[in-house]
């Protein structure tokens, strides 16, 4: 059997239509939304990898952290033949599990991207022949079927991404991942937590201006792929600590009275001046929030690490 192998699970004009639709219902309402996924094209892609190495954006660093010193804890506690990642991109931080887990065979990496899934396959089979790669192209947020791999199986799911979700929009998610977990199956969840104000606005809203122009791309997307005529530089950046929900808001707000069409759809989209459009929310999170929202899925938290500043945390929870 080869190497690897490419399963499409997403018809080929589905990132079209979900992004008209997205636009369509985002834009037509008040308050005005826009889901994150769309930062996500190839500058999109780009101005994120910068933001990672900012000095202010510390999640990623703080999830390296961890992997890299809980990696052996990590693979002895899951005992994984099989390595499931949901939103895998480049597949970068992977390797510190892929390389701790002994007893490894197949790696599952799912993402919507299918450059990026050929890409890190790529890579990874250059360093590791030996390793069995089953990519599927797919929308991890939509239901997920796997394919038959040995088990027991570790999914991952990485960099705080849980966070862009609202909290009915979590368990649905975590009910669905506990979906796919058979009996000795677990779940390693990556979750940005709880901080002073300050250091989660600024993670946000950098001096360089990074994380803004990262914001404002989501407006050339649906300039190029609509026809739509925003002017990105006709919106402010704006990151907001919400501590209610305690989750960081970033929103882009009309420096004027303006109005924008989107032909594709057939829709015109008035902003008052100071008029805000939501494009993110990233909740950060508590040892006990966690704990319960995978109990409400039916998963047992087991395991518990965080980076040495206790900014950032990595659980293995386990089918209850």
């Amino acid at each position: 059997m080869s190497p690897f192998l490419l399963t499409r699970t997403l018809p080929e004009d589905a990132t079209d239509a979900a992004l008209r639709a997205d636009v369509l219902h985002g834009l037509s309402r008040r308050p005005k939304t826009l889901p994150p996924k769309w930062f996500y094209d190839a500058r999109g892609s780009e101005l994120f990898e910068e933001i990672t190495r900012l000095p202010e954006y510390y999640p990623t660093r703080a999830e390296r952290e961890i992997l890299i010193d809980r990696a052996a804890e990590i693979a002895a506690a899951s005992g994984a033949r099989t390595l499931v990642e949901l939103g895998s991109g480049s597949s970068e931080k992977t390797r510190h599990l892929l390389d701790a887990l002994p007893d490894l065979h197949s790696y599952v990496p799912v993402d919507v991207s299918e450059s990026a899934l050929r890409g890190a396959a790529e890579a990874l089979l250059a360093e590791r022949p030996g390793l069995s790669v089953h990519a599927l192209i797919a929308d991890f947020t939509a239901g997920l079927s796997l394919p038959t791999t040995p088990g027991p199986r570790l999914v991952a799911f990485l960099g705080g991404t849980l966070g862009n979700l609202l909290p009915g929009e979590r368990s649905v998610f975590l009910k669905s991942v506990r979906a796919l977990l058979a009996p000795g199956d677990t779940l390693l969840l990556g979750t940005d937590l709880v901080k002073d104000e300050e250091v989660l606005v600024a993670a946000y809203d950098d001096a360089a201006g990074v994380t803004a122009a990262f914001n404002r791309n989501v407006l050339s997307v649906v300039d190029r792929e609509l026809g739509a005529d925003f002017v990105p530089d006709d919106f402010a950046h704006v990151a907001r600590w919400n501590p209610r929900e305690e989750w960081i808001e970033m929103r882009l707000r009309a420096r004027r009275s303006l109005t924008v069409k989107i032909p594709e759809l057939d829709l015109v989209v008035p902003f008052e001046a100071g008029e805000e459009l939501r494009t993110e929310v990233s909740a950060k999170f508590r040892e006990d929030g966690v704990r319960g929202e995978l109990a409400g899925a039916g998963l047992r938290l087991a395991h518990w690490w965080t980076d040495s500043g206790d900014r950032f945390a990595l659980s293995l929870s386990t089918v209850d």
